[in-house]
């Protein structure tokens, strides 16, 4: 059997043989003096003791358990010097040492429970000081209400007795309130250690108000019933030093208790401003009594304020991005339904939906912290870029929006603002966006179906982005290898891409028409890798034969970029990018509207190359002399169309396009416009 153990059996088996004698007569009058002398002050003793060794086996609780057990020793020692000398006395005095040794219990008391105090209440919200408070005035209303009648009858004598009088009350009105308080700063929960300590502490202040109470009455009787408090509140303290933790080590905040114990000590002070409307009650308690209704009044506000708090706090974060501090997809919901309800045709709102490109392989490549700080950085961005015209949100993911107010003017130059915030660009990688967008209430009345068509937008958009991609970078490859065996080819057909590019805008192409355009005139000439150097370079005029094997170019460059699926669009512009108007071009002779526009667009930009280049075999033409060459062949080799926005494009501000670049393709075989 442990020694903890040992002593628990012993000390309950003592207090229970001493409460079956005090109430029960158990062991009859001869043994009176067994029981008040020897076993009441063995049980003192032995709670003192637990108290006392408790404290020298543990350093980390040895103040407050030394301090309680001094305590518990100085109640013996009253308790012993009562029973040895006070007790054989006919008239004994009062007070006496053996009331200065029980009144020294309470200082030690009180130091062991302040010193339980700083472990309860670490980082404790001002609410619980609050009920503290509330729950200490209550009990001490109470108790003032209860004891001070009775004092006042009780206290005759002279001033030294009846200051001792009051010292009794006074002490465990104090100790009841630091039970309580101390119990409301551990949101009225505890270990069974503290359970024990405040049971045993009101116990002992309950015995006193009980005997107080009786004394003024005359009806007390030694040796009866309350008796038997005295020693369980010792036994108490005793047993509680051994439990595993002498208070709860964290206080969570949660439960009813947080509500109801507060409540039910604020019912106090009502009760008794109740009863003082009926009955006289001292100004003490009727003081004390309203002290805690204003604090009560203070906590419930202080409650509201927080409730307030948290619920503001609450709607933010539901309303927020956790990662970028953006509005989240309920907020946009929420705006967007306003949107709809206040934008008319005349006043539009623009719903923007944006998809980054490219953010996975940077999360992949620089990990998922550099990712979040990528749409950190983002997010900031975009939210500067829709300033006060709009609000930016995060829908989750890579995924982000704005919503545009009306306002003067359009929305165009706020949409390319947000596309261009969220770019980024740096070594080894390119994030960039997709993006859809819709006009409110315009394309879409709803809400739902204003999101349903942004979406399809912006994935239409990413389709067409991947795809361009996947060109772009076979495009990129064939270049590199038309450089890599003829250099002077590439400024050729960045030339011809570049006028390409710009005549295919002024004659309305779509999108991805312009885009297979371009392309197509980038690589018109890749078939020529298949042509010989000595016809490539040959200095002087080529012969039929020749002429016949560079015919066979387009026909090559077809074949080449069919390879590739992405590029099936660009390979026919290649193939008939030499047909004529009148059906005598090659490779299929091809007549008029048979020929694609684009087709016919990279034949007169090719033409003015070729013929602008300097030749190892010839002069060549100035620019002027291009053009009437090309407004000569309009209608038989060159589309009249065509060569009109050509002219066009050539004469507009360089500001306007992108200028040609000089060629100087000493092996460009592209055919001029007079060859057969």
């Amino acid at each position: 059997m442990t020694p903890l153990r040992a002593f628990t059996l012993l000390t309950a088996a003592g207090l229970a043989a001493y409460a079956a004698h005090v109430v029960l007569g158990w062991g009859g009058e001869g043994s009176e003096a067994f029981f008040q002398d020897w076993l009441y002050n063995a049980l003192f003793l032995s709670a003192a003791a637990s108290c006392l060794l408790r404290g020298v086996v543990s350093r980390a609780e040895r103040a407050r358990w030394l301090s309680l057990g001094a305590g518990l020793l100085c109640f013996f020692g009253g308790e012993l010097y009562y029973t040895l000398h006070l007790s054989n006395l006919e008239n004994p005095p009062y007070p006496s040492l053996a009331d200065a040794l029980y009144l020294a219990f309470y200082p030690a008391g009180y130091a062991g429970l302040v010193l339980f105090a700083p472990r309860v209440s670490r980082q404790l919200r001002a609410s619980l000081w609050l009920d503290g408070l509330v729950s200490s005035l209550a009990v001490a209303a109470l108790a003032a209400a209860l004891l001070v009648q009775p004092i006042t009858v009780s206290s005759g004598g002279d001033r030294l007795q009846v200051v001792t009088t009051l010292a009794y009350p006074l002490a465990d009105v104090t100790l009841l309130v630091f039970v309580t308080g101390l119990l409301a700063l551990n949101a009225w929960k505890a270990s069974r250690s503290w359970t024990l300590i405040a049971a045993g502490l009101g116990a002992m202040a309950v015995a006193d108000g009980i005997f107080l109470w009786q004394s003024s009455r005359g009806t007390y009787v030694e040796g009866g019933a309350l008796d038997a408090l005295w020693p369980a509140a010792a036994v108490l303290l005793g047993l509680a030093a051994w439990q595993r933790s002498s208070v709860a080590e964290a206080v969570r905040l949660q439960g009813w208790r947080l509500l109801a114990m507060p409540a039910l000590f604020a019912l106090v002070p009502v009760g008794l401003l109740v009863y003082g409307n009926f009955e006289p009650m001292n100004r003490v308690a009727l003081v004390l009594a309203a002290s805690a209704l204003v604090v009560a009044v203070v906590r419930m506000a202080l409650t509201f304020a927080g409730t307030l708090r948290m619920t503001e706090e609450a709607t933010r974060t539901a309303l927020t991005d956790a990662l970028t501090g953006l509005q989240n997809r309920r907020a946009l919901l929420a705006d967007l339904e306003s949107a709809l309800a206040e934008a008319d045709h005349a006043n539009p709102s623009v719903l923007v939906l944006f998809d980054l490109d490219g953010f996975k392989d940077y999360n992949d490549t620089f990990g998922h912290p550099a990712g979040d700080a990528l749409l950190v950085r983002l997010g900031a961005r975009l939210a500067e870029a829709a300033g006060s015209r709009g609000s930016a949100y995060r829908l989750g993911g890579d995924e982000f929006c704005i919503l545009l107010r009306p306002g003067d003017g359009g929305f165009a130059d706020d949409v390319d603002r947000a596309v261009a915030a969220l770019h980024e660009r740096g070594e080894g990688f390119q994030v960039t966006s997709s993006h859809g967008t819709v006009v409110l209430p315009a394309e879409a009345p709803e809400s739902a179906r204003a999101l349903q068509l942004a979406d399809q937008r912006l994935y239409a958009q990413k389709g067409v982005r991947r795809r361009q991609s996947t060109t772009r970078q076979v495009r990129d490859v064939l270049l590199q290898m038309v450089t890599e065996r003829t250099p002077e080819l590439r400024d050729h057909v960045d030339d011809v891409a570049a006028l390409a590019g710009g005549v295919g805008r002024r004659l309305g192409l779509r999108p991805h028409e312009l885009h297979d355009l371009v392309r197509a005139a980038e690589l018109h000439d890749i078939g020529k890798m298949a042509i010989p150097d000595a016809i490539l370079e040959k200095p002087g005029p080529l012969d039929g034969g020749e002429w016949e094997f560079m015919r066979q170019h387009t026909v090559v460059g077809e074949r080449m970029l069919h390879v590739a699926p992405a590029l099936a669009g660009v390979a026919r512009l290649v193939r008939w990018s030499h047909e004529r108007m009148d059906g005598a071009g090659y490779p299929d002779g091809l007549h008029g509207e048979e020929i694609p526009l684009g087709a016919r667009i990279v034949a007169v930009c090719d033409a003015y190359q070729a013929m602008t280049a300097k030749r190892p075999y010839k002069r060549p033409m100035s620019q002027d002399e291009a053009i009437a060459e090309l407004v000569r062949c309009s209608g038989t080799q060159f589309d009249a169309d065509v060569v009109t926005a050509f002219r066009a494009e050539l004469a507009a501000p360089a500001a306007e396009r992108m200028p040609p670049r000089p060629a100087a393709a000493a092996g460009d075989r592209a055919l001029s416009v007079t060859a057969g």
